[in-house]
């Protein structure tokens, strides 16, 4: 008797969500368009580091749009 053994679940337990993938693409475009990182490094990064990369680009890039609304504000007093 062949049989093909099915899985009763719906949702798999393994393999991760196109959500989630989605995710983690743009992790690496943002540390390949502001970083200058190849997408094999990235990949190759442990998640937590490149989740410290990620959180510190954004501090950065919000840190640098302040000093030009300060300094956008400052030339527009003169």
């Amino acid at each position: 008797m062949n049989r093909r053994l099915k899985c009763l679940l719906r949702h798999s337990f393994f393999g991760l969500t196109p959500e989630f993938m989605e995710q983690v693409y743009e992790q690496f475009f943002l540390m390949k368009y502001y970083g200058g990182w190849s997408f094999i490094e990235a990949y190759n990064l442990p998640v937590a580091l490149r989740t410290w990369f990620i959180e510190r680009l954004s501090k950065q890039i919000k840190d640098e749009a302040e000093a030009n609304k300060k300094a956008m504000q400052k030339a527009k007093r003169k």
